[in-house]
């Protein structure tokens, strides 16, 4: 394994004079004429290319040049035809034994590799991350000089961090490796369930810290896309995971592709119960995860269960991400950290279908789930204090609206108001709240009172009363005001 971990950074380098060539190739001038210094040396060599450090002429920024190996091109298409080759005499076996066409997952594997070989691919790539980003203080993604790009020559700002798998020259940069974990681990659930545009190949040659707490990324030729309606599907299955509902777990498989439809899931459903009790049931202290992934890759054997190309390469850098983490931490726990970040995205999110899953996730059996909110809330302030002790964060001098976002604040504003009017307009749910508060009031109103002091130094309770109530309709508002009137009097 640290044989093939050289191939991140450190393969033997391709002669300067003939990267220098490349260069000058592709962007139509000599050297000297855009950069006032380059290295002699190369900074970092991978398989397909290798990176020098220079300095524009025009304005003095040190920059990042990624120079693609000469010739390498011919050599990916030869080897990918012997892998395809041998593909077609293991596909057999590969459907009956994993379920899925070795072919195809060749296929797959190639896209993306020739995808990594257009360095213009890569520069519209870098942009979308760009973009994604631009408001998020705990993330670094370099800028592209689109006009000193060509297919075989990036050009991009030079990033001037420690490699992911230093713990000890992280410590003594004096970042806090607890919140860094976090910012990391955020970071890749929102290019995941937010975005559906995520870093494909997140290994360590690839991932930094910033001094000022950031994290990273670099090299963006290998990218993957998820469509908006697998990453409500993953949501609904970590909610559905919340609620411990092992039949709609299995129906998510079907939706996301790991089934085929019409696959019969009753006998899938006892094994993914097995699966997820016996992790969970341990704590999340002792919860991760490889060790989920372990038990799951079992189920592939035993039942008809396929890898969708798109989700191995998620799978793929998940596993890798946190592999890092296991580096900077030993005891390190995955969920210790995803949880308290979806948590707080379903509390804090305004879009309409993450509102409707946190209605699911609140509501079990026709009941109000008072400690599943409270355990929400829990989390979400957990996410915020781990945020909250990145540097990053603590440079902005002035709160944005986005500010929760990133762990400056909790603010459930927004998610009250929302939840208030639903109480108001829904009879259905208005009838589930009364009867849970009613079949034990004296429980349930201590729930809720526990409840209110979670929130009640962050939010004014009383002030968003007065706004759901004037945002009501008039019809609405006048039988709300004539039935607290009769109730209340005139307190």
């Amino acid at each position: 394994m640290n044989e093939l971990c050289i191939l991140q950074d450190d393969v033997p380098p391709f002669p300067n004079q003939v990267a220098f060539n490349i260069i000058e190739e592709e962007l139509g001038q000599p050297l000297e004429a855009l950069f006032s210094k380059i290295s002699s040396q190369t900074i970092a060599a991978a398989s397909l290319g290798q990176v020098y450090r220079a300095t524009l002429r025009a304005s003095g920024e040190d920059v990042a040049i990624k120079v693609q190996r000469p010739q390498i091109e011919p050599i990916i298409y030869r080897d990918l035809f012997l892998f395809r080759t041998l593909a077609s005499f293991l596909n057999g076996i590969s459907l009956q034994k994993l379920g899925c066409n070795a072919e195809l997952i060749v296929d797959e594997f190639g896209e993306k590799l020739l995808e990594e070989l257009d360095y213009t691919l890569e520069a519209r790539n870098i942009d979308d991350f760009l973009e994604n980003f631009k408001d998020d203080p705990t993330v670094k993604i370099p800028r592209v000089y689109k006009q000193l790009c060509g297919p075989r020559v990036l050009v991009m700002e030079w990033i001037d961090g420690i490699r992911c798998t230093n713990p000890q020259a992280i410590k003594e940069a004096g970042i806090d490796v607890n919140g860094f974990l976090t910012v990391g681990v955020s970071a890749a659930l929102r290019q995941l369930l937010e975005f559906g545009l995520f870093h494909g190949d997140p290994h360590p040659g690839n991932i930094f810290a910033m001094r000022d707490g950031r994290i990273a990324y670099v090299d963006f030729g290998n990218v993957a896309v998820l469509s908006q309606q697998n990453k409500q599907i993953l949501i609904d299955a970590v909610v559905h995971a919340v609620n411990e509902d092992y039949v709609e777990m299995a129906n998510d498989f079907t939706r996301l592709g790991f089934l085929a439809p019409g696959t019969d899931v009753s006998p899938i459903i006892p094994a993914l119960e097995a699966i997820w009790q016996n992790s969970a049931g341990k704590g999340l202290s002792d919860f991760n995860f490889r060790s989920v992934t372990g038990k799951f890759n079992q189920l592939v054997y035993n039942y008809p269960i396929r890898i969708p190309e798109r989700f191995s390469l998620v799978i793929r850098s998940l596993l890798t991400q946190e592999g890092i983490c296991f580096t900077l931490q030993r005891d390190f726990k995955f969920l210790e950290v995803a949880y308290p970040y979806v948590a707080k995205r379903l509390l804090t999110d305004p879009n309409p279908a993450l509102r409707e899953r946190l209605v699911q996730v609140l509501f079990k059996d026709g009941l109000f789930q008072w400690k599943r909110l409270e355990n929400l809330i829990v989390l979400a302030k957990e996410n915020v204090a781990k945020m909250s002790s990145n540097p990053a964060l603590q440079v902005k001098h002035k709160q944005s609206s986005r500010d929760w976002q990133f762990g400056r604040k909790l603010d459930l504003t927004d998610t009250i108001k929302d939840g208030a009017r639903l109480f108001l307009v829904d009879e259905g749910i208005r009838r589930q709240l009364l009867l849970a508060l009613t079949e034990d009031s004296k429980l349930h109103i201590q729930e809720l009172v526990d409840v209110y002091r979670l929130v009640e130094s962050d939010i004014d309770i009383p002030s968003v009363a007065v706004e759901v109530v004037r945002d009501l309709p008039a019809v609405v508002r006048d039988v709300m005001l004539s039935w607290s009137q009769s109730v209340l009097g005139d307190r």
